[in-house]
């Protein structure tokens, strides 16, 4: 089921098809050095799809989605908005893994900027946020250009991360 679309990608549910291309993201290490609790094995990454299949289990209007490049209908990533709770606070994260082939030409921002919207527009959500680990350039940098500031360093069960935030106004 398509959750959203944008100029170049299509998100949509995970589904059994994308276990192969989601375990052989995972499998890369260079794509999963700034996601310390990535799956590792095709088992893990199997549980991992199916926990999302139909959106988060608690919030199913939330979740990871299969990303589809539009041009080639290939699976290029999963995105998408899943749910925290940072300092007794609910937050909404917007959550981006764009496959090494497709990286520097704007997708990541292009994907982001289609979560924030969504969230906003169709979730009414009057604010997001971004974990970032320490040295992920590329995500502080598609934060920033999405309109998110770096406002903490914070700590969880996964480990340390960088918090970058945006308020939003509350859709009438």
């Amino acid at each position: 089921m398509k959750i959203l679309e944008s100029k170049r990608l299509i998100l949509r549910h995970l589904e059994m098809s994308d276990l192969a291309a989601l375990f052989a993201l995972y499998q890369d290490p260079e794509m999963i050095k700034y996601i310390p609790d990535a799956p590792l094995t095709l088992a893990e990454t199997k549980r991992d799809l199916e926990y999302f299949a139909n959106g988060h289990p608690k919030l199913p209007e939330l979740g990871l989605w299969a990303t589809i490049h539009k041009e080639t209908g290939q699976f290029i990533g999963r995105c998408g908005l899943l749910p925290w709770e940072i300092d007794g606070n609910h937050e909404t994260e917007i959550a981006f893994m764009i496959d090494k082939p497709y990286w520097g030409q704007g997708l990541g921002t292009e994907v982001a900027q289609a979560l924030l919207a969504y969230g906003q527009n169709k979730l009414g959500l009057t604010r997001m946020v971004c974990l970032i680990e320490d040295g992920n350039a590329a995500s502080i940098r598609i934060a920033e250009k999405i309109g998110m500031a770096f406002e903490k360093e914070g700590r969880d069960e996964i480990g340390p991360f960088l918090l970058y935030t945006i308020d939003l106004p509350a859709n009438p």
